[in-house]
């Protein structure tokens, strides 16, 4: 198993510096680009301060620039915001500044708060339409001259401008969940970008036999790589779950609110239904986040993700943003690096002895 982060820019009050919040995510970026993850990932948001990402390439170029070999990806670039020539110009320009360091991440969007004021207010469920048409042009636009006579995009012959330094191309990511979109994703040679968002943790097997299900499918294209992101926090002593837990909660609520499209919206920041009384939750709640998030010691944190391993996960994507303290989350980072991380170089070590 590998280990990619996946970093937000996120804003709980007004008062915060957006200055200090970029910092601070470059922070967690460079701890992790030390401590030998192989990916970081920033995401495409508009109009919400819970994720500020308005440009994805923006966030990975910024990064680009303070690291230098730790590869840098979209999770995801949402497809019905860009147009092809667009997004296959802005990817491989990328590309070529990062010296060949882009993971290309694409899916269909997860807010309708988001596709009412960037998609003309079409339904989020049919963001996969999109997904499905933008990416194969994309891929056919870094090869040379095409034209596109589609259902959502038609333009005449044209290229991308430039092209991407990997070739034939940057590695793919498709986020994916249901059984279709694993299936159209793997049979296009993409990755898997999977994610349990705050389901049981009975979803990542779901998940896991998903994949290999789908895989069985197209024995001729090899394996492509499955990552599954979840919430990560590592503490030294078990007792100091609160702070995550409630952080978690909190955040959740903001989350389920977009997700739903319940609430509302002010001024970029999410209005939950419910306000974040976190306080009074008791001890069942705060289990439930124990049990579905990857929450705990080092011992803990190991013995869950070893869990995640068996279901044949080969990229374990640690979700470092949920409105941690920024001492906090460094800690928790440095915390999985040191005492975590090494566990699994170990089991990999064994085995290529082995082999």
């Amino acid at each position: 198993m590998k280990f990619s982060i996946a970093v937000n820019m996120e804003r709980s009050h007004a008062d915060q510096d957006m200055r200090q919040v970029a910092r601070n995510a470059l922070d967690l970026v460079r701890m992790a680009e030390q401590g030998g993850f192989e990916i970081a990932w920033a995401a495409e948001h508009h109009a919400i301060e819970l994720t500020v990402g308005p440009n994805p390439f923006t966030i990975l170029m910024h990064w680009a620039a303070h690291t230098t070999h730790i590869r840098l990806g979209t999770a995801v670039v949402v497809a019905p915001y860009w147009h092809p020539i667009r997004l296959a110009g802005e990817a491989a320009l990328f590309d070529i500044f990062s010296d060949g360091r882009l993971e290309l991440g694409l899916g269909r969007g997860a807010f309708q708060y988001e596709f009412d004021r960037m998609a003309g207010g079409i339904e989020q469920r049919r963001g996969g339409t999109y997904l499905r048409e933008i990416l194969p042009v994309v891929q056919a636009l870094w090869k040379g001259d095409t034209e596109h006579n589609g259902e959502i995009w038609q333009f005449p012959l044209a290229t991308s401008v430039p092209k991407p330094l990997q070739h034939p191309h940057p590695p793919i990511w498709v986020a994916a969940r249901d059984p279709d979109t694993f299936a159209w994703a793997i049979g296009s040679g993409a990755n898997i970008l999977a994610t349990p968002l705050s389901r049981p943790h009975a979803e990542v097997e779901t998940l896991g036999r998903r994949f290999d299900e789908t895989i069985a499918r197209f024995p001729e294209l090899g394996r492509p790589r499955f990552l599954m992101l979840r919430r990560a926090c590592v503490y030294r002593h078990a007792e100091d779950w609160r702070v995550p837990v409630e952080t978690s909660i909190a955040h959740d609520k903001e989350f389920d609110s977009l997700f739903r499209n319940i609430g509302g919206v002010t001024n970029g920041f999410v209005m939950p239904e419910q306000p974040h009384a976190v306080q009074s939750h008791g001890d069942d709640l705060a289990n439930t986040v124990l049990d579905r998030m990857v929450f705990g010691t080092p011992d803990q944190v190991i013995a869950r993700l070893i869990e995640y391993e068996a279901v044949g996960v080969d990229q374990f994507c640690y979700g470092a943003s949920f409105g941690l303290p920024h001492a906090v989350a460094c800690r928790s980072l440095e915390l999985f690096i040191t005492e975590v991380m090494p566990h699994f170089a170990e089991r990999t070590g064994a085995a290529t002895v082995a082999a």
